[in-house]
């Protein structure tokens, strides 16, 4: 049987999810996680890369930039972009587990989380889910910098995090926002963190006075003085929210 050129809404939302992990200006029939997803929805690579596109028409920040992506598209995208634009939380999980319904896998396999030192019950579901979507922000997050720490440009994928700009513990609703995101290599993660570096709200990279303390030390100034005021490289979509830059700066920054 001929699939339907009409899209259903389970397959639009896995194309947003795909709009998420694909940097934008990767975004193309031959990207390997466009053939992924392809093949796992049924649709042709480059259907999948023209929803893609379609979805980036959506988006006001890449407009605001003057980045647009294609120039048609359909109601229903529109109508799961206004659903799942803003509701994080709802998009990561719900669209993996659209995934591994269409895969026909478990969820902890398509979404590559570790389960194994969960027990079964209620209390395993919710940490599953947890752990899912913050498998969603990271690639979200890292996708947007294009797999590069935004202040040394660091590409390799083991020292990468999905740093969060105001921490976890602090604001539940902005947990999974890829603007309250930055991809920063693990030392930069564990400095901005802990409040040793900042990113100000025009994006320039601040270092703290408590380094001063080992100025003498020549790994200090490989890592972190001949950093001061650099601007970071900043992502193709997803841009930080300069709220919370400015949140960090004035609370997590030892200034």
């Amino acid at each position: 049987m001929t699939k339907s050129n009409n899209w259903t809404k389970e397959e639009t939302i896995i194309a947003l999810n795909v709009y998420c992990k694909v940097p934008f200006n990767r975004s193309s029939k031959t990207n390997p996680l466009i053939i992924k997803y392809a093949n796992i929805i049924g649709r042709s690579p480059s259907a999948l890369n023209m929803k893609v596109g379609n979805f980036g028409r959506l988006d006001p920040e890449l407009r605001a930039r003057g980045i647009v992506g294609l120039g048609n598209g359909s109601k229903l995208e529109e109508e799961v972009w206004e659903e799942f634009n803003g509701n994080w939380e709802k998009l990561g999980y719900e669209s993996e587990l659209l995934i591994s319904k269409f895969a026909q896998k478990p969820l902890e396999e398509i979404s590559e989380i570790d389960t194994e030192d969960l027990r079964e019950g209620l209390e395993r579901e919710t940490l599953v889910k947890q752990r899912v979507n913050q498998s969603f922000f990271r690639s979200t997050v890292l996708s947007s910098y294009s797999f590069k720490c935004c202040i040394t440009g660091l590409s390799v994928p083991d020292f990468l995090i999905a740093s969060h700009i105001v921490p976890w513990s602090k604001n539940n609703e902005h947990r999974l926002n890829p603007r309250n995101g930055l991809c920063l290599n693990s030392i930069h993660d564990k400095a901005f963190d802990r409040g040793f570096i900042t990113i100000t709200p025009d994006f320039t990279v601040k270092i703290s006075n408590d380094f001063e303390a080992f100025a003498n030390e020549e790994a200090v100034g490989i890592f972190f003085v001949k950093f001061e005021n650099h601007n970071i490289s900043l992502p193709d979509k997803f841009l930080p929210s300069k709220e919370f830059l400015d949140y960090h700066y004035q609370n997590i920054f030892r200034k």
